[in-house]
């Protein structure tokens, strides 16, 4: 995260300690309203049924739009008809919370729950592959260098790429452009690649073939372990926890040796792993009564704490210390707004 991006969030976020005062920004309710990405929704689901079941306040509602198609609806401004938090698979852009506040929405708590691992796997029928980034990137990339230039993506087989891999056409199921998986699958993978190219100049190159050996799955991630059981000489790309889901019907492939692990994401080890977050509005606080009551169980220690509710799903949690960060920050800010309420 670069200083620019950083200093914006933490001026919009509890760390500032500053409450904006709006009141009477959205109709008063007693339902929250969430939306966002779709490898964060398994983890906010199990959240919002424990809510619904253990407290006073209705379910909340929870819609799965992709980490991006979250903030843009996210930052569409303040009031009836925008969410209360939005999920992400990745860390807001400078660019996203410029538009958020340019729209009204200038008060935002970024909390961060776990980290998880981008897998890529195929059907258990297969036998899992060892693949290193560039194999992956040359898999997926519309441009790749040949004889010193650039030419459109030749490779209709892996064995195209190398040799030692499968006589087996490349045909993968991936996330759409709206989704933090996607974001985070070109930072580390297509970027990471390139940039160490001489034919890309030294700059990221992130465009990702139209010529059919990628298909666009949506923002579903199940539907691509459905689909992966169906078409099995197929790949998909998707959350560790889904792999957790699903470890019967799908071999994953490690990546430069590496196998996708909790121990070796949480590590730094498995070369793609990111971290997860959710967005909250605080200027819906005031009139959405439970909101900080739900943000408080998500960050509980039961939730995603070390042999917490959310890891059987595949939540990789973050060091002690830095869970314990993260609670203080949300009950410095439950807190203030406690107060505004007096």
């Amino acid at each position: 995260m670069n200083r620019t991006i950083k200093s914006r969030v933490f001026k919009t976020t509890i760390v500032a300690a500053a409450v904006m005062g709006v009141v009477g920004v959205a109709q008063a309710r007693e339902q929250i309203r969430i939306v966002g990405s779709s490898t964060v929704y398994p983890f906010a689901s199990y959240v919002t049924e424990e809510f619904g079941a253990i407290t006073e306040y209705p379910t909340p509602v929870i819609e799965s739009t992709g980490s991006g198609g979250g903030i843009r609806l996210f930052c569409n401004g303040v009031g009836e008809g925008t969410p209360d938090i939005s999920n992400a698979s990745r860390r807001i852009k400078s660019s996203e919370l410029e538009r958020c506040e340019e729209n009204g929405v200038t008060d935002v708590t970024e909390v961060k729950i776990g980290s998880d691992g981008i897998v890529f796997a195929q059907s258990s029928e297969n036998e899992a592959l060892d693949l290193t980034l560039e194999q992956l990137f040359l898999a997926v990339a519309a441009k790749v260098p040949q004889d010193g230039e650039l030419v459109d993506n030749p490779y209709e087989k892996w064995s195209d790429i190398d040799a030692s891999l499968p006589d087996r056409e490349i045909s993968i199921y991936g996330p759409p452009t709206t989704s933090g998986t996607r974001d985070a699958f070109e930072e580390l993978v297509m970027e990471a690649v390139s940039e160490d190219m001489e034919a890309y100049g030294g700059e990221a190159y992130t465009d990702i073939r139209a010529d059919g050996a990628y298909i666009d799955a949506g923002e579903n991630d199940n539907l691509i372990v459905q689909r992966l059981a169906e078409d099995t000489g197929s790949f998909g790309i998707f959350g560790y926890s889904f792999l957790v889901e699903n470890q019967e019907a799908l071999n994953a492939s490690s990546i430069g040796g590496v196998e996708p692990e909790a121990e070796a994401i949480s590590a730094g080890d498995y070369p793609i792993a990111r971290s997860l977050f959710f967005y909250v509005k605080n200027q819906h606080a005031q009139d959405v009564s439970p909101l900080y009551d739900y943000v408080e169980m998500f960050v509980s220690e039961e939730m995603i704490g070390e042999g917490g509710y959310l890891t059987d799903l595949g939540l990789i949690p973050l060091p002690e210390a830095e869970r314990e960060q993260t609670r203080a920050r949300v009950e410095e800010r439950a807190s203030l707004q406690a107060s505004d309420l007096k």
